[in-house]
């Protein structure tokens, strides 16, 4: 409702009122009144915006971020989410020096660093990125960087298609250029080349000595760098990770992450990991603590990282490029650092819009980790995928390279890595099978998981999908898909609860185990007379033979 229309309504009352030349009683007054206010509420009512229909109800974005919008709005935010992973459209309205909340521990923030520390590089990667979040990544590294210390900043585009970030970007550049000669450099690929060559091509354009790789889709807190630089000042043998903090894809706020390690499955996708227990026993959560390996973004002596060998540039897309990195450069020399003293926001994608499914291209870079890597282990990340020991008939790409720099640099052997570094890996060498179970009286049903409520195995025609994925171990034990790669995690038991016909799946750890868990196939029994098909029972079967998909050893 405008003020101008109150002063009208209002001044068309008392026109009437002043013209009238029959004097007028006091319910007469009234009565006109209630008819114009009657007539003004109507009016209001007619000016009043409908709420705009709800056009994506489903949308993982409309579900967290509840705002009125009109639905060209919501078309267009929409649109933007689904081709970035993120709220661009909410992005392009931001400030691009916007305030992020301290998340730093008390003890950061008024810790004091030397002034003469390395000069640093910054490479921002990025392919298809929405323009205001580059941008807004690139003003929060100048704002919150001291400028002696920022040498540059590298853009490295991954051959983008958007046609503003060939333009707008270009513009925005020249303009940051002009106050600070030099300062924003770009390089681009005339063709998609995936996210290790990226890094890599970063790093030969830097010159500055340390290199922070980062993703584009950052802002850096205040006095990020400081800790870091400071860092590999006393140990050029780093890599360090900054702590992350999680930009949430729908609203773009800041949510403070509890600080973790860095590691990983066997499958070798990337988890958060406990620090050893020496870092906690200090009680200082500010400081810097050992860690198996990064989550992606990194920095590093920029000599040092060519010296140990960069990233493989033969990893494909992405995943797995990390991982490699960590294994090799505790293996060969080095160590990782997680120091939580320096913060980044990442905004965490609902999707990655460059890639629909990345686990077909993250099971090829694992592989190729493992045959350069973990020696007699590497039989685990074929476990992990569920892919046979022998001919699995994946390519991984030339590592012939990748050998020899593991030769030249004379690194330890992957066991060490194990038992030095990440004990917590459960190195699960005592599986004799794995895969799917199938009866010989049943041979078109396999034993599956069944409904995950009800805890009973059924059969089930044979899909061979992760619910009928099972673990066979040389003490006898059936568990069931996902395997728990960490030492101490609970894995889901094929169990004889000790009344009943059927047999159960029951979750426990190696300090739980129960006493009827121990199998030689000989107990179970798929049903002969068709009445029951789908039913596993127990009892002494002596004509009926279970065979596994993938054997290990002979039993």
């Amino acid at each position: 409702m405008g003020m101008g229309l109150v002063v009208s309504e209002c001044q068309c009352l008392l026109k009437l009122f002043s013209s009238t030349k029959k004097k007028r009683s006091f319910h007469d007054l009234l009565r006109l009144t209630h008819k114009w206010t009657v007539v003004f509420h109507t009016k209001q009512h007619k000016n009043e915006k409908k709420p705009a229909k709800k056009l994506f109800p489903n949308s993982y974005l409309f579900k967290q971020w509840t705002v009125e919008l009109s639905e060209d709005d919501q078309r267009k935010a929409e649109d933007l989410f689904q081709k970035y992973g993120y709220n661009a459209f909410l992005s392009d309205q931001l400030p691009l020096d916007r305030e992020l909340p301290d998340t730093r521990d008390h003890r950061c923030i008024g810790r004091e660093y030397p002034h003469n520390l390395p000069t640093l590089s910054v490479v921002l990667i990025y392919l298809d990125e929405a323009l205001s979040v580059i941008q807004r990544a690139i003003c929060s590294i100048i704002n919150r960087t001291p400028a002696h210390l920022l040498k540059e900043i590298i853009l490295v585009d991954d051959h983008s298609t958007n046609e503003d970030l060939k333009t707008q970007l270009h513009v925005y550049m020249s303009s940051i250029n002009e106050k600070h000669p030099g300062l924003v450099k770009m390089v681009t690929h005339s063709e998609q080349k995936g996210l290790s060559q990226a890094r890599i091509s970063g790093w030969k354009a830097v010159t500055g000595d340390v290199v922070a790789i980062l993703d584009a889709h950052i802002e850096v807190h205040v006095k990020w760098a400081e800790p870091l630089l400071a860092r590999i000042q006393a140990d050029r043998t780093l890599v360090l990770s900054p702590v992350f903090d999680s930009v949430n894809y729908y609203d773009l706020q800041v949510a403070k992450y509890p600080i973790y390690a860095h590691g990983f499955d066997w499958s070798l996708w990337c988890r958060y990991v406990g620090f050893p227990q020496k870092w906690y026993d200090q009680n200082d959560p500010s400081q810097p603590g050992k860690s198996p390996s990064v989550m992606g973004i990194l920095v590093v002596d920029r000599l040092f990282f060519g010296e140990i060998g960069t990233l493989d540039g033969g990893m494909e897309v992405y995943g797995g490029e990390n991982v490699e990195l960590g294994i090799r450069v505790w293996l060969c020399g080095g160590s990782i650092e997680i120091v939580p003293c320096s913060k980044i926001a990442h905004i965490e994608r609902a999707h990655k819009p460059y890639v629909s499914d990345i686990s077909n291209v993250m099971k090829r870079n694992a592989l190729r980790v493992a045959e350069v890597w973990m020696d007699e282990y590497k039989i685990n990340v074929n476990i992990a995928w569920g892919l046979p020991i022998q001919n699995h008939g994946i390519d991984i790409g030339d590592v012939s390279e990748r050998k020899k720099l593991r030769e030249r640099l004379k690194c330890k052997p992957f066991k060490w890595y194990l038992e030095n570094v990440y004990p917590e890996l459960n190195p699960i060498n005592d599986l004799l099978g794995y895969g799917v179970l199938i009866n010989d009286l049943q041979t078109r049903l396999c034993l599956d998981k069944g409904p995950f409520e009800e805890n009973t195995p059924i059969l089930y025609p044979c899909n061979f999908m992760e619910s009928q994925i099972f673990y066979y171990t040389a003490s006898g034990e059936i568990f069931a898909h996902p395997l728990k790669f960490l030492k101490n995690n609970r894995n889901r038991y094929l169990i004889d609860p000790g009344s009943g016909r059927f047999p159960e799946l029951s979750w426990c750890s190696d300090t739980e185990k129960q006493k009827h868990m121990y199998w030689d196939f000989k107990q179970i029994s798929a049903d002969q007379t068709g009445k029951y098909e789908k039913n596993v029972f127990l009892q002494d079967c002596r004509n009926q033979h279970w065979k596994i998909q993938n054997i290990i050893q002979d039993f």
